[in-house]
């Protein structure tokens, strides 16, 4: 019978108890550890939820303890190579168009225009257009003569390129055609050249380009062997370009 329950006359002795120092240190050791292994294991769960919780609601923050590895540079866009400038002639280049004369209209057939006070002492130039069916005598870079020309069509076209004067015969004849052609100045070896003749609309040449007569003794004198003829079909220059374009291929202009 447990001693709580012990009713008032009951002579039996009460159950004898060792409440010692002894066993209340032991009774105690046992009840202390428990509650603090309890404690414990609480805040270690508690902590790791907590480090959990930190990972989900706080992504950004990483472990520092934890190696990061580099990210890898970002890439640059090359940039697009820009094309080099033209080089520009210097403006002393004696074969760079420095001035031209002033023609307010077009040339007519038969008509010329000649001033050399801009001409100063220099190299000289002869250009031909055949489209435009004119020829210009630069020296020195200035345009000091201009005229209407004639030229060859069909399968007799006037050729296209930089040719040479190699030939110079003020009282030429044709050996071919028996024809005269006055201050003739040679370009090719096949007869191609530049010389005085009747230049009229409707008249041609058999590939020769046709001057005025008057226009073919002033630019006779001042040729020489070696001087510059450039022919081309259509091509324009002005005032800052060049004049001596090399063209090594040589075709024929038809009509």
């Amino acid at each position: 019978m447990d001693a709580r329950f012990a009713t008032e006359g009951d002579e039996r002795p009460a159950p004898v108890t060792d409440d010692g120092p002894m066993n209340l240190l032991r009774k105690r050791w046992i009840r202390v550890p428990a509650g603090f292994v309890a404690m414990s294991l609480a805040s270690m769960l508690a902590f790791h939820v907590g480090q959990d919780a930190a990972q989900v609601f706080f992504p950004h923050k990483e472990d520092a303890s934890k190696p990061v590895a580099a990210k890898p540079p970002a890439a640059q866009t090359a940039a697009a190579p820009q094309p080099a400038p033209a080089p520009q002639p210097p403006a002393d280049d004696p074969f760079v168009v420095k001035s031209i004369l002033k023609i307010d209209e077009p040339i007519k057939f038969g008509q010329f225009f000649w001033d050399e006070s801009k001409g100063e002492p220099g190299p000289l130039v002869v250009t031909v257009d055949l489209t435009a069916r004119t020829l210009s005598v630069f020296r020195n870079g200035h345009e000091i003569g201009a005229t209407a020309i004639l030229k060859g069509y069909g399968d007799k076209p006037t050729p296209v390129g930089v040719f040479p004067i190699t030939e110079k015969d003020a009282d030429h004849v044709s050996n071919i055609y028996d024809a005269p052609m006055p201050y003739m100045l040679r370009l090719t070896n096949d007869g191609v050249s530049i010389h005085g003749s009747k230049v009229e609309k409707g008249y041609a040449t058999n590939g020769c380009i046709g001057v005025p007569d008057a226009f073919a003794k002033r630019l006779f004198e001042q040729a020489k062997l070696g001087d510059k003829v450039i022919i081309t079909d259509g091509k324009r220059i002005g005032v800052g370009d060049p004049i001596v374009v090399e063209q090594q291929a040589q075709t024929p202009s038809g009509a």
